[in-house]
């Protein structure tokens, strides 16, 4: 098997309309098209991948997260901030590149990542 990228990442979410609020109006991402017969949830597109928002009755974990890469953190931070959302930065590093984290109204953990690399060579 040879990964070729991650097609979307399924996070549970209590309030799906304040989920839909954060990931589309502070973070950017458009809603998606979604089978009827799931159940309650959405899918929302951010570039070439998807976040899946799927409505529990629980609290999410606190320590799981994914990464959503960026091509400009400092960029991505500003305009986090002036949607009003808030975002932790860094001092430095952990590991190549560089990081910001933030959480999404449920809890799910979000780390921004602008990786060593340029994303057009990625």
């Amino acid at each position: 098997m040879q990964p070729v990228g991650i097609h979307h990442v399924a996070i549970c979410m209590p309030d799906i309309d304040a989920g839909v609020d954060f990931y589309c109006r502070i973070l950017g991402f458009t809603m998606a098209d979604r089978p009827p017969d799931l159940g309650p949830g959405v899918w929302l597109q951010g570039g070439s991948g998807q976040v899946h928002l799927m409505k529990v009755d629980h609290e999410v974990p606190k320590l799981q997260h994914y990464a959503i890469q960026v091509a400009d953190l400092e960029a991505a931070v500003a305009d986090i901030r002036a949607a009003g959302g808030e975002v932790r930065t860094l001092d430095g590093p952990i590991g190549s590149g560089r990081q910001a984290f933030m959480h999404d109204p449920a809890g799910n953990f979000i780390e921004l990542n602008q990786p060593d690399v340029p994303a057009a060579q990625i």
